[in-house]
């Protein structure tokens, strides 16, 4: 079988020795010392500050959110953000009292269209959520305008871009708040786990509070708050990653441009900011139609191989979402979108296969 992923397994003495740590302190939670090297180690691998280390990526927007003033209150409160992402994006925003007007986006890009964004601002809207598509770079520099001009917040999901620079530096600062994805199919994963990258230190403060019921460090309820602590365990296997974190760049580095270069001319691929690096984490392809799609998807299924209708469908059509007009690009992209596997463990000869599958399928 040929997944359309499968999680990174470190070494595993390595994590033994880890965990033999954690056993001997007896200190499983609450802001450990494995947490806080993790916090330190990941600072300085992608190059910021302000790093908060909770369970997982949806309860880090949602922390996000609220450490910024956003929802919870009485008052209609609403967000800009993509119809084209994976639902939480979505659901956090929900969940939080937080009314999502969607925006359409670019046909290129697949990210959130500045242009579209201005023709949807209304009274109510208090911030944007824009997503780093499969780890692409939005206009930063249009959406901070909008955001600025507007008096709104900016907090980028950034689930997908892990380790991705931007005009030579972090893609992961912009923003007053970037949120990170450590699932365990992400690139970099803690099994279950997610981070927020805070602009300002008294809103990372805040958020420290709020993952931990409210409280400050001296016991003192400051705040309303939730439990969103990461564990010891979490942490050790994300330092166990990140020691091999290079490698397994380079191998699904490889992975990538050997589908691109088998696929080139059959298949429409996503347009990358020319600003921005490549993580690698996905390879998206769109077909000329949603009945193409079904039919490769098929084929592939029957040798055994899983790609995924990533994303789909487009949020704008859920059930729980506010009514709006359809927004058609993402529309378009979301019915003829497939990821195909990748993975480091992935062989050249997989590749072969699930690109011959596709060659087939296109006949």
């Amino acid at each position: 079988m040929i997944p359309v992923t499968k999680s990174y397994l470190p070494d595993r003495e390595k994590l033994s020795r880890y965990i033999d740590g954690i056993y001997s302190r007896q200190w499983l939670t609450n802001h450990g010392p494995l947490v806080r090297e993790l916090t330190q180690r990941l600072e300085e691998y992608l190059g910021v500050e302000n790093l908060l280390l909770v369970a997982n990526g949806t309860l880090a927007l949602q922390v996000a959110y609220r450490a910024l003033g956003l929802g919870g209150g009485k008052s209609r409160v609403a967000a800009i953000t993509t119809p084209f992402s994976f639902v939480a994006t979505t659901s956090s925003l929900k969940w939080e009292g937080i009314e999502p007007i969607f925006s359409d986006i670019d046909p290129h890009s697949w990210c959130l269209d500045p242009k579209q964004v201005e023709r949807n601002l209304s009274e109510g809207v208090r911030a944007l959520v824009p997503v780093h598509v499969f780890g692409n770079a939005c206009d930063i520099e249009a959406l901070e305008l909008i955001a600025a001009n507007h008096g709104l917040s900016l907090i980028f999901d950034g689930a997908h871009a892990f380790g991705v620079k931007y005009r030579g530096g972090s893609l992961l600062r912009h923003g007053d708040a970037t949120t990170l994805s450590f699932h365990a199919t992400k690139l970099f994963h803690t099994i279950e786990g997610g981070g927020i990258i805070f602009r300002r230190k008294e809103q990372l403060e805040r958020a420290r509070r709020i993952i931990n019921f409210g409280m400050s460090t001296i016991g003192e309820i400051d705040d309303l708050g939730i439990n969103a602590k990461m564990s010891e365990f979490q942490a050790a296997m994300g330092l166990c990653i990140l020691d091999d974190i290079d490698e397994i760049m380079e191998k699904r580095a490889e992975i990538w441009h050997n589908y691109h270069s088998k696929l080139n001319g059959l298949v429409k691929f996503q347009l990358i900011n020319e600003n921005c690096t490549k993580n690698y984490s996905y390879f998206p392809v769109v077909f000329e139609s949603e009945a193409v799609l079904l039919r490769v998807k098929s084929f592939l299924e029957e040798q055994d191989i899983y790609a995924r209708r990533y994303f789909y469908p487009s949020l704008d059509e859920l059930a729980y979402t506010t009514p709006c007009v359809i927004n058609e690009n993402s529309k378009f992209i979301s019915k003829r979108v497939l990821c195909l596997p990748l993975y480091p463990g992935m062989s050249i000869e997989d590749v072969q296969k699930v690109t011959d599958i596709i060659y087939w399928g296109l006949e």
